[in-house]
């Protein structure tokens, strides 16, 4: 009974230990081993990946995380890539978005904080510094995308006459 005991604290102590949440101190901690370089500001911290800027804005009383790359200014997009982009929200970008904010087209993840594991942590960034990267051309957030209409948009459909013969 008691080495049964013994076992049953072990199992619950592992547990909890692992079901720590995921804390602003975690969160900094990993994203300065994967980073070329580390700047801190309140509730934000910005840092180069690759040579490339993202930026990460957590709170942990609302339990959320965000990470987020600037990619182009709107003024700068055509109509073809901004539709391209929305396609590659649905096949291609995966975990990530392309979003419109401050005039700026971003790549971004969102995530709950405190469930956020230092592996889901690694690959989202990985995620949104390849979705920055390969706007324009590819317009994915890794090697993987879903199947269907995932035909980029090249050239506008003629109009089609919706009338009855």
């Amino acid at each position: 009974m008691r080495n049964t005991l013994l076992i049953c604290f072990a199992i619950l102590t592992a547990a909890s230990s692992v079901a720590q949440g995921m804390t602003a101190i975690k969160l900094k901690t990993i994203v300065a081993e994967v980073a070329d370089t580390l700047q801190n500001t309140g509730n934000a911290f910005q840092f180069l990946y690759e040579n490339k800027l993202l930026i990460c804005i957590y709170d942990e009383k609302a339990n959320r995380m965000r990470l987020i790359s600037p990619i182009i200014e709107r003024d700068a997009l055509d109509e073809e890539q901004l539709l391209n982009a929305l396609v590659a929200n649905f096949h291609s970008a995966l975990d990530v978005r392309y979003a419109l904010s401050d005039e700026i087209i971003w790549s971004v993840y969102t995530h709950p904080l405190e469930s956020l594991s230092p592996d889901q942590l690694k690959d989202a960034i990985s995620q949104v510094y390849r979705a920055a990267v390969t706007f324009g051309t590819t317009y994915s957030s890794s090697l993987l995308v879903f199947p269907g209409n995932s035909r980029k948009k090249e050239k506008p459909l003629p109009e089609k006459d919706l009338q009855k013969s």
